[in-house]
């Protein structure tokens, strides 16, 4: 881990509008433009919210891409897969920030809510980090497309993101008004198909993104009969099943350290995290899911108020070349190591051998 945090360089609202109306005026109708966004609902909502903006702007030569499982922007795949798309322009959406460029000499606007550690060369990042309350990604894509585009048709596809990230309760103007507007019931279930595309073991995010770009509001995609909710339901049944088998699991402790370990095909690491959280309000929880990649662990970690999980992942050394390792939230984060590592970070918290990770053993 070699990023260092910096300080935000959008501190309020205004700040953040010109940022982005200086990048859009970059832009003309011969750009060909991708959207590098996130697989979870708030980051789906957020592609989805810029494309059409883009659109009714009349930039029109547009791609969307979205990362593999391991959900870096930065890996080489997903290096290639943009590069392989020819932009003349990047936005890239909920995916953190980092001071390596995802394709050198491509003009890119990053827009993000989480700890910024880093803006490539040439690049403008929008970052909600220290504004408060924090929004999340689709709700701040809402706010900047708002005053450039008519996307008042939108407003259910950003508070699904808003429902997504920060809950039934977050104190945004827009999740009020679209709860009366479609009824919490239809965004809230909405909400959970959009999730399930991400949290299947087979991955498939595009098709929650077609969901959100095919359909008018939450009920009516709520009620479709089309293939890409027919897939999105699946997927949610899919999702159930593995919770409730990792429900059963049961916490491991190490002085205010408590560990669970699990093994699903499915991303469901961070929902088990967040149980336990709640179950256990004064331990730093940590879902291990040790059948998520081959050969590595995908960890979920969360904590209370007064421990900074970033802060507290980044102080246990975890090897050069980690692709995704302590960035987020102070209060959520997580990361993917190799067993091994995996292994080493478990003993530098104090925790028994038994705890650890089997490692495959050679043929």
């Amino acid at each position: 881990m070699t990023e260092s945090f910096i300080p935000d360089p959008t501190p309020d609202r205004g700040s953040a509008r010109t940022a982005f109306d200086g990048f859009l005026h970059r832009l003309t109708p011969s750009d060909r433009t991708v959207i590098l966004h996130d697989s979870d609902a708030d980051g789906v909502s957020a592609g989805v919210v810029i494309q059409r903006t883009l659109e009714r702007l009349g930039i029109t030569r547009l791609t969307r891409v979205v990362p593999d499982r391991n959900r870096n922007a930065w890996t080489p795949a997903v290096r290639s897969r943009v590069e392989a798309e020819e932009p003349s322009a990047l936005f890239v959406l909920d995916l953190g920030s980092a001071a390596a460029p995802i394709v050198a000499g491509v003009p890119t606007c990053l827009i993000d809510h989480h700890q910024p550690e880093g803006v490539p060369p040439g690049a403008v990042l929008i970052s909600a980090y220290s504004w408060r309350p924090v929004p999340n990604t689709s709700l701040m894509v809402w706010d900047l497309c708002s005053p450039v585009a008519s996307i008042e048709d939108l407003d259910w596809v950003a508070a699904v993101g808003v429902l997504s990230d920060l809950g039934d309760k977050a104190p945004f103007a827009l999740l009020q008004s679209t709860k009366i507007r479609y009824t919490a019931k239809y965004l809230k279930e909405a909400t959970t198909l959009v999730n399930a595309a991400r949290r299947s073991a087979s991955y498939h995010p595009e098709t929650a993104a077609n969901a959100l770009l095919e359909h008018h509001s939450p009920r009516e995609l709520v009620e479709s009969l089309s293939p890409e909710v027919a897939a999105l339901r699946a997927s949610r049944e899919e999702v159930k099943r593995e919770l409730a088998e990792a429900k059963k699991a049961a916490p491991h402790f190490s002085g205010q350290v408590a560990l669970i370990r699990i093994a699903s095909a499915c991303q469901i690491h961070q929902l088990i995290a967040q149980i336990w959280r709640s179950r256990l309000p004064r331990y730093v929880v940590i879902v291990g899911n040790e059948a998520y990649l081959p050969g590595r662990v995908v960890f979920s970690v969360r904590a209370g108020e007064g421990v900074n999980v970033l802060n507290l992942l980044r102080a246990l050394p975890a090897g050069e070349g980690e692709a995704n390792f302590g960035h987020g939230h102070d209060a959520a984060s997580g990361g993917s190591l190799s067993i091994s590592r995996w292994n080493a970070l478990l003993d530098q918290l104090g925790f028994r051998a038994e705890d650890r990770c089997q490692e495959a053993s050679a043929e």
